[in-house]
């Protein structure tokens, strides 16, 4: 479960980056973040990642309170969630195997596990004709759905998806979307940040709109989707 109870985020020169930001996420939500460059989403991120502190208010992600946290609990934190970025941050010396592997290896993972756990989700996306490539040798859709199997390997509870369509075809944008509702129906909790409206109106579900690291709305819309 995510929760922000009054929550202001103020940077160094003063800049207001969220401002009284009241929100909870229940566990198995899916959940879009909208909102322009510049409104407040990357904030959300850097607070929900504990990349940052917020100046007032309480966040709690996955059972911490992140403004308690102490600075070593903070790797135990960060796995208890799994993380897409829109950059895909794929290391390129690493092929496909290793670079979802390497997720499971920082946790101690043990080797025999490895071998059964990478295969059955590079086959979940649709990657295990891919396992021996590297990064430069597959497609932009391939590398994200690499980056979406790091991130769902140790099978987190909560996956948090910052744009993971900015890097892609518009065709593939709405295949890696899939990939998430997907996920999510098996019961783990996706927040997915995107700027693209024309996504968000296509799946529908529940929409937080951020302007100003203010929310100006959070409903629940229909999706174009349903039905056909």
């Amino acid at each position: 479960m995510i929760e922000l109870i009054d929550v202001s985020l103020k940077y160094d020169n003063e800049t207001v980056a969220l401002d009284d930001i009241n929100l909870k996420i229940d566990d198995g939500e899916f959940v879009f973040i909208v909102g322009s460059s510049g409104a407040g989403k990357s904030s959300i991120i850097k607070l929900l990642l504990r990349e940052r502190k917020s100046s007032y208010g309480v966040v709690k992600v996955n059972g911490f309170n992140l403004n308690k946290m102490k600075s070593r609990k903070i790797p135990e934190f960060r796995r208890s969630l799994g993380v897409v970025f829109q950059d895909f941050r794929l290391i390129p010396t690493l092929n496909v195997f290793d670079n979802v592997a390497f997720s499971l290896r920082v946790t101690n993972a043990s080797t025999r596990y490895i071998r059964t756990r990478v295969p059955y989700i590079l086959n979940l996306m649709g990657l295990e004709a891919k396992a021996k490539r590297f990064p430069h040798e597959i497609s932009g859709g391939e590398q994200q759905r690499v980056a979406l199997a790091r991130a769902l390997v140790n099978d987190p509870p909560l996956i948090i998806a910052d744009e993971p369509t900015g890097n892609v075809d518009p065709e593939l944008s709405y295949e890696i979307v899939n990939l998430l509702k997907g996920i999510n129906e098996c019961g783990t909790t996706i927040v997915m940040v995107t700027h693209e409206h024309d996504i968000v109106r296509h799946f529908g579900g529940r929409t937080i709109s951020i302007e100003h690291g203010r929310i100006m709305f959070d409903e629940v819309i229909g999706g174009h989707h349903e039905g056909e």
